[in-house]
């Protein structure tokens, strides 16, 4: 009855504020919310220099609505202050209402869509002022200021939001207890990022010691900073906070260099942990400049009844084997105060055939919470005694005959490493549990047992098929003078048996090639040869090559195609091109090269910048390469080969500037004991024949092939095509 009259008089009160005459109700401005305005969502005030704000806001992925200041220029919101963190608002069922914050009878009143009280500033001053002239303020120190402006002179500071703080200390703010009205200052964590409700950890003054105190639910003390020494504290000397004591009040406080642009904070977190953060402008985040407790699993009762502590700073809590999260929402936002739940019940009994069973934990750091100490000659008789109390909830035994007995929750368990000793913990699981906990234990057996089967069985095939493969390339490898045949294809190919020659080069299987070349990407095109497209390509080891795919419109054919493979199989020198393999089939004639990254010798030749590159001491190292290279061909090799298309064209440099011999698709072997050999057939480039060459005589290939070598010499040190 009483509320409803207190309702009534706000709803009367606030239309008589919107149609008198004399007053004009209107938005809150600038820094400062008069008696006649008013504040509604979307809706803010900023602090006369720009540090803070004042509004509506919703913290983290909640949908209600809080009363809160945070800084103006830091962007995530970072909230120091909310009004009413114990009730929210919302506007989600329809009603066109918005709440409003606003000053009724001298009080900063914050209502909601239905015009109830949510939350009030709750003075005793209400009496000794004027309804006009009462003003909030929201000062550049983040402190919400309500004062009586009657006296302009000295305004009267009603209450102010500093002696209310939520999880924040800020800089000239008070953390303490003042004697007259025995009212202590208490910073309160939140209890989880998304909800500003007042959560388990506490911050407070012990006025009888002089130190900083950190409790858990408000009771049990879990840290503390030492006694003031009078610069600092005993036990925390990196805290700069100044401690002042006199008859009225006795508070800490601590404040930023005069003109110092650094923005502190000082806050209980939900963690537990009491640190200090500093704004860093060029990391756009706070700095944590320190943190009590040091380490996350010295804040009692962080992960809840039955929950385990570990290091892990992504999952800093885990459940015992045999239990869950209690709330798994709160546990996604980090709040683990509500701890763990048992899967399964209690039997408490003997008769069933269902009984509860026990689950050691190992290299556990034991529970805080109170314990009985028996005495008993073996484990055994430790676990029957737990196991006979339904009270009992886990149980140690050090091996000496001290048995401790544990009732009731299990708080502040931490997982240790193994090179850190503690004693074993067996807590007792229900007979659900105790039915999973064999199953899984058969399970764990199988699933293993098909592990191994199938890495053996992997193995195996794997060892197979490498096997086989290397198989079928030697074979393949070894003949090349065979029939090929493409699926769905009539086309017939094949090397003439009577020049079937054993040769010592891999072959490679089209997909192989596709893969290595991307389908023969446009992308990976070097150029365009005799023999025909030149791509560049790369085996999945990460190997380059270069790959050579014979042309229809080439001219050359299956003849060149298997001149080049027996020859270059059987040479072997540092100026000669490596062929890396081959690949035929009814469709395609492929050869795989070593990858000359610098290209051909006529890219440097012909080209007005490159050219500059070659200094005439490597020029002189490129012609002798090469003459090297003919010298291996002509005399020192197991085969006498004359090249028969030498040019700049195809002398290849790799990556030092080497050069290299390369298409061997018109050479030809010169009989061991002839010292040139005859042909009328007209081969090589047209621009590097003799005139002799072009009348159908016969021709020496020898002295053909030194015409050529006298070419690519003119060319390298005139750099111009000699024709």
């Amino acid at each position: 009855m009483e509320m409803k009259n207190n309702n009534s008089f706000l709803i009367l009160y606030l239309l008589f504020l919107c149609f008198n005459l004399n007053t004009n109700l209107s938005f809150g401005s600038g820094d400062n919310i008069s008696t006649n305005e008013f504040l509604s969502i979307g809706q803010t005030i900023v602090s006369s220099g720009g540090n803070f704000e004042l509004g509506f806001f919703k913290p983290g992925n909640s949908l209600n609505y809080y009363i809160g200041i945070w800084y103006k220029k830091i962007y995530p919101q970072t909230v120091v202050w909310v009004a009413n963190r114990e009730k929210s608002v919302d506007i989600l069922d329809g009603n066109m209402s918005l709440p409003v914050l606003t000053i009724i009878q001298g009080n900063l009143v914050l209502l909601d869509k239905n015009q109830n009280s949510i939350w009030s500033s709750t003075h005793d001053h209400y009496n000794n002022t004027r309804n006009n002239s009462v003003i909030a303020v929201l000062g550049d120190d983040g402190n919400l200021i309500l004062s009586d402006a009657s006296n302009t002179s000295t305004p009267l500071t009603l209450w102010q939001s500093f002696d209310h703080p939520t999880d924040t200390f800020l800089p000239g703010a008070k953390l303490g207890y003042n004697k007259i009205t025995q009212r202590k200052h208490v910073l309160v964590s939140w209890k989880n990022s998304s909800d500003p409700a007042p959560g388990l950890f506490s911050l407070e003054l012990d006025p009888n010691l002089a130190q900083f105190i950190v409790k858990w639910n408000k009771t049990i003390q879990y840290w503390k900073s030492g006694t003031w020494t009078g610069d600092t504290f005993s036990l925390v000397p990196e805290m700069s906070i100044y401690y002042v004591n006199n008859e009225n009040e006795s508070y800490f406080t601590y404040s930023i260099f005069k003109n110092s642009t650094t923005t502190s904070r000082l806050i209980i977190d939900v963690s537990g942990q009491m640190k200090q953060r500093t704004w860093s402008n060029n990391a756009a985040g706070w700095n944590e400049f320190w943190a009590q407790p040091r380490e996350q699993c010295q804040v009692y009762g962080y992960c809840g009844a039955f929950g385990v502590c570990t290091s892990n700073t992504n999952s800093p809590c885990n459940c015992l084997t045999g239990f869950m999260p209690r709330s798994v929402d709160e546990w996604n936002l980090n709040d683990y105060s509500g701890g763990c739940a048992r899967k399964g019940k209690l039997q408490c009994s003997a008769i069933t055939e269902d009984k509860d069973d026990f689950w050691m934990n190992l290299t556990m750091r034991l529970p805080t919470s109170q314990y009985t100490n028996v005495t008993v000659g073996e484990v055994s008789q430790c676990r029957d005694t737990c196991f006979d109390s339904c009270s009992c909830t886990a149980y140690t035994y050090d091996g000496l005959g001290a048995c401790s007995i544990w009732t009731g929750y299990l708080f502040n368990l931490q997982q240790l490493s193994e090179n850190e000793t503690e004693r074993t913990i067996s807590v007792k699981l229900g007979s659900l549990q105790a039915q999973t906990k064999a199953k899984k234990s058969m399970k764990l057996k199988a699933i293993l047992a098909a592990i191994i089967l199938f890495m053996v069985l992997l193995i195996c095939s794997i060892s197979y098929i490498y096997y086989r493969r290397r198989r079928t390339a030697k074979g393949t490898g070894t003949q090349i003078s065979h029939w090929h045949k493409a699926e769905g294809e009539g086309r017939e190919l094949m090397i003439e048996n009577d020049e079937n020659k054993v040769i010592d080069v891999p072959y490679f299987d089209l997909e192989t090639v596709l893969v290595a070349t991307d389908n023969f990407s446009d992308a990976n095109k070097l150029g365009q040869g005799g023999f025909g497209p030149v791509y560049k390509g790369m085996f999945p080891g990460g190997e380059e090559i270069a790959v050579k795919r014979l042309s229809s419109h080439s001219g050359q054919g299956i003849d060149e195609f298997k001149n080049e493979v027996t020859l270059i199989a059987k040479l072997q020198h540092r100026n000669l091109v490596r062929l890396l393999g081959y690949c035929i089939n009814a469709m395609e004639q492929i050869l795989l090269y070593e990858y000359m990254p610098n290209k051909s010798l006529d890219t440097f030749i012909f080209d007005g910048s490159l050219c500059t590159l070659l200094d005439w001491k490597k020029r002189y190292d490129i012609i002798l390469g090469i003459a090297r290279g003919l010298a291996y061909l002509h005399h020192d090799s197991r085969l006498r080969i004359i090249h028969r298309d030498l040019k700049t064209g195809n002398i290849l440099l790799d990556e030092a500037m080497n050069p290299k011999i390369s298409d061997f698709g018109l050479a030809r072997i010169v009989e061991g004991t002839k010292t040139e050999a005859n042909t009328k057939k007209v081969v090589g480039t047209y621009i590097h024949l003799r005139c002799k060459a072009t009348l159908l005589c016969p021709w020496s290939d020898l002295v053909h092939s030194e015409h050529h070598k006298a070419d690519y010499i003119l060319e390298v040190v005139s750099f111009s095509s000699w024709q």
